[in-house]
């Protein structure tokens, strides 16, 4: 059993609230079976453990974000603001405070009275492996939380480079494993465009694929993919090596403009535009700036400031719109330049060996796995390395955020 310790502000004297810590942990639906709270060990936890940082960034991190959630901070980051609104981190940080102030309750206690800092010895350490605890727990759903994206309708783009034929046999043999790959993991897909050679390879194919976080899952396939294996159109029995290319691009979303009240500067002026002196001699003159954009709009060719207003309201509208439009268009372009690439043989992010009936995958430190005619019909392998894959880009992201915070 836990002490919690409370000072009453009116009143010269401490009283002890007694709660039961474990019922409240039970209730909390947190995972706190990993291990006993009093042998608590940071290293035994995998997030802590392949961060590879010192626990002073990490505890600073974690206690910006404590800050953040007691404090008006959260407005002005927004990169705290989103980690603080996920319910279960809310929650924990909700119980973390209260830990804090009985762990800062006790030192204040035990700095004015000698036997009580004796008495409560044992119940600090307790309340700080809780508070260690409660921060393990917080790490590991930050990070899970992180690298998300809900787009669920993407473009997925296959196509043959340096290789030849053998390039386009192994396009089609990707188009295979892949469509498999959709249907396996539940996704829709439409082959929107396909052009094949008379050999029975493919040149270029794209599908329309949709499914729960697909980009976010399929993300990790775009890229240069290698392959090495005795071509059939070659009898000299030499290993070739040739390379085909996935785009993966999120489908455009319907872009919607809101323009809310708070983000807008309006001011009124003399008209200097041609309409009698009604126009030129009162302030029917608007013009609107948008704050977040920095864009203003001046409307003066209306004879009230109603009706100008009301139209530097509607180009405005259309000038963000235009500009969302080529933001989404300029960030395809980049996106399927950077995944496509020069299709060199060097820019591989995967490696397919026939003869060694290995796959490597570039970006992890043992990516590499075997069965490659299992991996290529678009099962549970594919699946789990791109669990993997994720898992890789939700630590680096953690990783970079601790060390921006430090």
């Amino acid at each position: 059993m836990f002490f919690l310790i409370r000072r009453i502000k009116n009143h010269h004297y401490w009283f002890r609230d007694i709660v039961e810590l474990n019922n409240l942990w039970k209730s909390s639906n947190v995972n706190l079976n990993r291990g006993n709270i009093n042998n608590f060990n940071w290293s035994k936890y995998s997030t802590q453990t392949e961060l590879s940082l010192p626990d002073k960034n990490i505890k600073k991190y974690i206690q910006s974000i404590s800050e953040a959630y007691k404090t008006t901070i959260q407005k002005k980051n927004p990169e705290f603001t989103s980690i603080i609104e996920i319910q279960e981190v809310s929650y924990l940080l909700r119980h973390r405070c209260e830990v804090e102030e009985s762990i800062n309750n006790l030192i204040e206690l035990g700095n004015q009275d000698e036997e009580m800092k004796k008495l409560g010895k044992e119940e600090y350490t307790e309340y700080c492996n809780i508070l260690e605890k409660i921060d393990e727990e917080l790490l590991e759903i930050i990070a899970d939380n992180l690298g998300r994206d809900p787009c669920r309708d993407i473009i997925f783009e296959i196509t043959a480079g340096i290789g030849g034929q053998e390039a386009m046999l192994f396009t089609a043999d990707l188009c295979k494993m892949y469509a498999g790959y959709f249907s396996y993991i539940g996704f829709t897909y439409d082959v929107t465009e396909i052009n094949e050679d008379s050999e029975g390879g493919i040149r270029h194919a794209s599908f329309f694929v949709s499914g729960e976080r697909a980009f976010e899952l399929l993300r990790h396939e775009g890229g240069v993919h290698r392959v090495q294996r005795n071509p059939t159109t070659d009898k000299s029995g030499r290993i070739h090596t040739s390379t085909v290319s996935v785009v993966v691009l999120p489908q455009p979303t319907d872009i919607e403009i809101n323009i809310t009240p708070k983000d807008l500067k309006i001011e009124t002026m003399r008209s200097s535009a041609p309409g009698g002196q009604n126009v030129n001699k009162t302030e029917s003159a608007v013009r609107v700036t948008h704050l977040p954009t920095g864009v203003a709009i001046e409307a003066q060719t209306q004879r009230s400031q109603i009706q100008n207003k009301s139209l530097a309201l509607q180009k405005l509208r259309a000038k963000l719109y235009d500009m969302e439009l080529k933001d989404q268009k300029e960030n395809t372009a980049s996106m399927k330049k950077k995944q496509r690439g020069m299709s060199q043989r060097n820019e591989k992010i995967r490696t397919y060996n026939f003869n060694q009936d290995r796959i490597t995958d570039h970006r992890l430190t043992d990516g590499t796995m075997h069965n490659l005619k299992g991996f290529l019909d678009g099962g549970e392998e594919l699946k789990i390395l791109q669990e993997r894959l994720q898992k890789k880009l939700q630590l680096q992201l953690l990783h970079e955020a601790i060390e921006k915070c430090k």
